[in-house]
């Protein structure tokens, strides 16, 4: 990609005249103002390390509706003025309907949301909460979007896009106004890319304040839709899931895809596993919980592909909208990784007190037993004998081998199974 141009270049001059002036940015600021909480910009020394430079995390995750959302809702909904009073309908894969429902609840109007049919529970019913109807339809947030457009051209409710719309756009550039109050040596702004309206709306705010931060775009690898489309190749169409279903989008937006060829300097992806690894530093690291899109800026940087800048590099943490399940298992899969949770398999006599022994011995090693499971089918065992398989919390591969070291003494033949 080329990189940002000087901010007083003509072409851009032009463009944003024609899609966000000052004035929308001015009206954005004023719709959010004590609607929104101003998140806070933490330093994260841990992920600084890592890249040798100055880091810091822009926490979207604590905002009211658990994401940067409400700031575009927010926008959007005071734009529209008495139209508002007809009702709104909105699609998305979660936050964006939470978003919409509360700036409904706020303005006393009624919902509509589509969602796809898999969407996140935990964000279904965050969306029913705050009152609005949630429709689940289709199988991506595309195919949302088509029955939420039907639905408002049917009744007249005011339609609010999740991202292709200039007060939506304006709204999220909030969040870069924050980051210009906050951090004086701003040197770069890592930013997750879905529809674009979020990196959009901060490049803006950057562009406007005539800063010359570079701006850093993030998609997942499963669904990225902007790499191909900036590159000047087809999009491709992917079915593929992602555990960061906030930015899984299929088709670059009208307005944030001239606009991201104007401002980003990068747009980089991030895979799956790299994702899930964000959640768990930041949940361990920084105590944040994020969800996949939320952490995806994170995973960039933990990657390695970034060079160190002079001076602060904000990673954006954009929603912690997590379903609880999902992120339990991503912990679990983390300890596995890390050898502190492992399943050892090994055999016991099969009389009265010969698993009691076992046991005793993995306590004296100070290890954690989580479950045992005996096993007496399709495994070789003498006629007196029985199976085990435990799975066992330690400190790490050098504490597992402190327990089987124990257990071989103790006549016990085991393995990590």
């Amino acid at each position: 990609m080329t990189g940002v141009e000087a901010p007083g270049d003509s072409e851009w001059d032009a463009t944003v005249q024609q899609l966000i002036g000052a004035a929308d940015l001015q009206a954005a600021a004023r719709a959010v103002e004590g609607a929104v909480a101003r998140t806070p910009t933490i330093a994260c020394p841990d992920l600084g390390q890592g890249i040798g430079a100055a880091v810091s995390l822009k926490a979207e995750c604590l905002q009211l509706t658990g994401s940067f959302k409400l700031r575009g809702a927010l926008s959007r909904v005071a734009a529209l003025g008495a139209s508002a009073e007809r009702g709104l309908v909105t699609a998305s894969a979660g936050n964006h309907a939470r978003a919409v429902a509360e700036a409904a609840r706020l303005r006393g109007v009624g919902c509509d949301v589509f969602m796809p049919r898999d969407a996140t529970v935990s964000k279904v019913l965050a969306a029913e909460e705050l009152g609005a109807r949630v429709r689940l339809e289709g199988a991506s947030v595309d195919d949302a979007l088509e029955q939420a457009l039907r639905l408002a051209e049917e009744t007249g409710a005011a339609f609010v896009h999740p991202f292709d719309d200039i007060d939506v756009i304006a709204g999220q550039a909030t969040l870069g106004m924050e980051l210009l109050e906050d951090v004086p040596d701003l040197a770069r702004v890592v930013v997750p890319v879905g529809g674009g309206g979020l990196a959009s709306g901060i490049g803006i705010a950057l562009r406007r304040a005539g800063s010359d931060a570079l701006l850093v775009g993030v998609q997942a690898a499963a669904c990225a839709p902007y790499v191909a489309a900036l590159a000047g190749e087809p999009v491709q169409h992917s079915s593929a899931m992602t555990i960061a279903d906030g930015v899984a989008v299929k088709q670059p937006g009208r307005l944030t895809l001239p606009l991201l060829r104007e401002l980003l300097d990068d747009l980089i992806v991030a895979e799956e596993d790299q994702i899930a690894d964000a959640m768990v530093f930041l949940a361990e690291r920084a105590k944040l919980v994020a969800e996949g899109a939320g952490a995806i800026a994170v995973a960039a940087l933990l990657s390695g592909r970034l060079a160190p800048v002079a001076g602060t590099t904000v990673a954006i943490v954009s929603g912690g909208n997590v379903d609880s399940g999902l992120f339990a298992s991503l912990l679990l899969r983390h300890e596995a990784a890390e050898g502190r949770r492992v399943r050892i398999f090994t055999r016991v006599p099969d009389r009265p007190g010969g698993l009691a022994e076992l046991l005793g011995l993995i306590a004296t090693a100070r290890a954690n037993v989580v479950s045992v499971e005996h096993l007496r089918e399709a495994v070789p065992l003498h006629v007196r004998e029985t199976a085990v398989e435990l799975t066992l919390e330690t400190r790490g591969p050098g504490h597992t081998e402190e327990v089987l070291g124990v257990l071989a003494v103790g006549g016990y033949d085991a393995r990590i199974g």
